[in-house]
C-alpha cells in the first residue's frame, strides 16, 4: 500500500518504525521476511546503494541496510530487527528452533553471515576483488551449501518440521549464490536445496517481500509494509 507520505512528513516517523531497505540485499530481505511473517507493520524507505539518503546516514553511519529506526532506539543488524519483530508479535513461534540451543544458533548465524557471505561476495562480485579467484571462493562457499544439503536430508526444513527462522535466515543468501551462475548451480547434486529454494521462491511470502517499491529519496514516498 503506497501512502504518498512526503519526505518532510515527520509525525509518523516519530511514532511508527521506519525500515531502510534495499530490495535485493539478503540481509534486508531476511528482515522483511520476518517482519511480514510476524505481521509487524513498518514504514519502508527503499534506498539505492549508490545514492543513500542523508537520513539513513544520520541514523546509521555504517550506511548498510537494513536499519530500523524506532522512537527510542536504532537497530542496525538484521538479527536485532528479527528479535524486535518477534517481541512485538510472534503468531508462528518463529524462534522456537533458535531458542532450543542459542549457542549453536549463534554459531550457525556466524558461519552464514561471516564465512559463507565472505566467499559469496568474492564469487558473485569477483570483478570487485580478484577475478582469478572466483571459482576458488565458489568452491569454498559450496562446502557450506553442501552442509546445508546434508541437514535438509535429515529433516524437511532447517528449522525442523516446519519452515522457520533458520530457513528465512539463509535462503536469501542461497538465492544470491544461485544467481551468480544459475545453470551451474542447477546442475549440482543438491536435491534438497533445490527443492527448498524453489518452494521459497514460489511462496506468497517471498513474492510479498520482493515487490518493487518507489525509491524514497527520489519520490519522498514511504510504503506501509
Amino acid at each position: 500500500m503506497i501512502l504518498g507520505l512526503r519526505a518532510d512528513f515527520h509525525l509518523m516517523a516519530e511514532t511508527q518504525p521506519i525500515l531502510y531497505s534495499f530490495r535485493r540485499c539478503p540481509f534486508a530481505m531476511r528482515a522483511r521476511l520476518i517482519l511480514k511473517k510476524c505481521n509487524v507493520t513498518v514504514r519502508l524507505r527503499e534506498i539505492e546503494l549508490k545514492d543513500k539518503p542523508k537520513e539513513l546516514l544520520q541514523a546509521s553511519p555504517k550506511a548498510t541496510v537494513p536499519v530500523l529506526v524506532l522512537p527510542d532506539q536504532i537497530l542496525e543488524q538484521s538479527m536485532d530487527i528479527i528479535l524486535w519483530a518477534v517481541s512485538v508479535s510472534d503468531p508462528h513461534n518463529i524462534l522456537v528452533s533458535w531458542n532450543a540451543d542459542k549457542a549453536a544458533s549463534a554459531q550457525f548465524l556466524k558461519s552464514l553471515d561471516d564465512d559463507f557471505k565472505h566467499h559469496l561476495d568474492r564469487y558473485k562480485y569477483a570483478a570487485r576483488f580478484e577475478p582469478k579467484d572466483k571459482n576458488f571462493h565458489r568452491d569454498l562457499a559450496m562446502l557450506w551449501i553442501e552442509d546445508i544439503e546434508v541437514k535438509l536430508s535429515e529433516m524437511p526444513y532447517l528449522s525442523g518440521k516446519t519452515i522457520g527462522i533458520f530457513d528465512y535466515m539463509c535462503l536469501p543468501f542461497i538465492r544470491q549464490f544461485r544467481i551468480a551462475d544459475p545453470d551451474w548451480f542447477d546442475s549440482q547434486n543438491l536435491p534438497n536445496i533445490h527443492k527448498s529454494l524453489s518452494q521459497f521462491l514460489e511462496s506468497d511470502l517471498f513474492k510479498q517481500v520482493m515487490q518493487k517499491m518507489p525509491i524514497w529519496k527520489k519520490t519522498g514516498i514511504e510504503t506501509e509494509f
